[in-house]
């Protein structure tokens, strides 16, 4: 037997089966599918499937196909499922006329004020607004946007954000979806886009790591080796020695323990200044947010490595 006979788990609506039960008005021979039990000779219907299995498109045009509804998302406080009055137009696009329009903003008003039913829920609305704010100026992707808002909502299920500001764990949710799906983005990076505190963002991303134990992988200083090359614009075969001396350096031991984007800076620059390329100490300080002197002091660990 075929391998794609044990593994077959295809469906055909249209394959028709035999029933034994013959018709109750003419005893005649019964088929049924997966929509309907039919009468071949009479054609009377005995069952049918009430499950409407069809497309759920708006329109039969194959090229302007729209879906009846947005699907659900975790990003939204109440799952994409809220209704959202119009302004000006109608459902045909045609203009309202002004008493319609002072209806609607009477029914936008009371809408707006009823909206959450607890503090609890308009505090999980201003949150994961700052969430996808936050998502949108880093450019992060649909998934690692809907993990920080999972993240989020996981920290107010837990009462971490009792004493503690919405907009830090916000932004702390987001940088614990990018460690977790091992983007190399910065602690700075996310706070340059937030409205708080680097400090109370740190504090609150260790507050999150600690009491929901996040899936956080060490970050390697080879990782960081591509996106601090891009903003310095060095070539490839700088780079690609950078990222050797980082992987040599991981191998010895010698990155432990180290801010990783530091280390990788320190690599860039020793890469740079053996390739022929004069990196000072201060533009790859300032790309990897530390300090010149950490750069010489890793420079050094890697000198004393002789890779």
């Amino acid at each position: 037997m075929a391998t794609r006979h044990i593994y077959e788990t295809g469906f055909d609506e249209d394959v028709s089966n035999d029933v034994t039960t013959p018709c109750p008005e003419c005893k005649g021979q019964v088929r049924t599918n997966s929509v309907e039990t039919i009468c071949e000779d009479c054609g009377l219907v005995i069952d049918e499937q009430r499950i409407d299995r069809g497309p759920e498109w708006r329109t039969h045009d194959q090229d302007q196909r729209k879906r009846t509804g947005a699907p659900l998302t975790a990003a939204r406080h109440d799952r994409g499922l809220s209704t959202e009055i119009g302004r000006r137009k109608d459902a045909n696009g045609n203009e309202l006329s002004g008493q319609k329009r002072q209806r609607l903003s009477r029914m936008r008003r009371e809408q707006n004020r009823g909206r959450f039913q607890s503090k609890a829920e308009r505090n999980l609305a201003h949150g994961l607004g700052e969430v996808r704010r936050i998502a949108s100026a880093l450019e992060l992707t649909d998934s690692v946007r809907d993990q920080a808002c999972q993240l989020f909502r996981s920290a107010q299920n837990e009462d971490l954000l009792r004493g503690r500001s919405i907009e830090a764990i916000a932004a702390a949710s987001v940088h614990g979806a990018c460690r977790c799906n091992g983007h190399t983005r910065l602690l700075d990076d996310v706070v340059d886009a937030a409205r708080v505190e680097q400090s109370r963002v740190a504090n609150a991303y260790k507050t999150l790591n600690t009491e929901l134990g996040l899936p956080t992988q060490p970050v390697r200083p080879s990782e960081y080796i591509p996106r601090l090359a891009s903003e310095l614009d060095v070539p490839t075969y700088i780079r690609q020695r950078a990222r050797r001396l980082a992987e040599q350096s991981e191998s010895s031991g010698a990155a432990s323990g180290v801010k990783p984007s530091g280390f990788a800076a320190a690599c860039l620059y020793k890469a740079g200044r053996e390739e022929g390329r004069w990196l000072t100490q201060a533009e790859v300080a300032e790309v990897a947010s530390v300090t010149a002197t950490t750069i010489r002091s890793h420079r050094d660990t890697l000198n004393e490595l002789a890779v």
